[in-house]
């Protein structure tokens, strides 16, 4: 089944891939489709953002659409950047925007860095069928940049001794957010036998 995930994110799009096409999913970034819509995220939360994302590009399509919004939550800065970690600070590269969140961070001791990567995904099917789906992976902000894996701030992102751009991306699509959220959606799925 053609699946077009609504994002160009290369990353996020590998990811999806790496996940879904074993299960029998075609995966193609909304680009690869021909789709060049950016839509508003204007939603407050993550799964209003990803549900907006999702009904437009279903819209332009004949056929199932994925739509999923994420960020990383930090306790200490009382959830920052969250539904803004793709525009944190306005900055333009996730190198800088994880800097900024490292320097918001001085001189906080470890036991208080902790945070947590969300995701909310939105499916829509070809048949309209709409399906929600949430996963969390808790963790903590190290001091530094690590690893050369992952993308975003995953370098940054201590998953127990190591960061998200240090582990595998075998390790990390069990594991992450995303994962969580997939296979919550995968059960769904299996569930509604959609």
């Amino acid at each position: 089944m053609k699946l077009i995930i609504a994002s160009n994110n290369q990353g996020k799009i590998k990811e999806y891939k790496e996940i879904l096409e074993p299960l029998g999913f075609d995966v193609v970034s909304q680009r690869e489709a021909g789709v060049m819509l950016e839509p508003d995220e204007s939603g407050t939360t993550f799964a209003e953002n990803s549900a907006i994302k999702a009904k437009a590009i279903y819209e332009m399509v004949n056929c199932a659409v994925l739509a999923d919004d994420s960020g990383l939550c930090v306790d200490a800065l009382d959830g920052e950047p969250g539904v803004y970690s793709a525009r944190y600070g306005g900055l333009a590269t996730s190198e800088e925007r994880s800097q900024l969140l490292l320097s918001k961070l001085e001189g906080v001791p470890y036991e208080k860095r902790t945070a947590h990567f969300i995701c909310n995904i939105h499916m829509i099917l070809e048949n309209g069928s709409e399906i929600k789906a949430e996963g969390k992976c808790s963790g903590y902000i190290g001091y530094e940049f690590r690893g050369s894996n992952g993308f975003g701030y995953d370098p940054i992102f201590m998953y127990g001794d190591k960061s998200f751009a240090e582990i595998s991306s075998e390790a990390k699509n069990k594991l992450s957010h995303r994962a969580a959220a997939l296979n919550n959606l995968i059960q769904k799925l299996k569930e509604s036998e959609l």
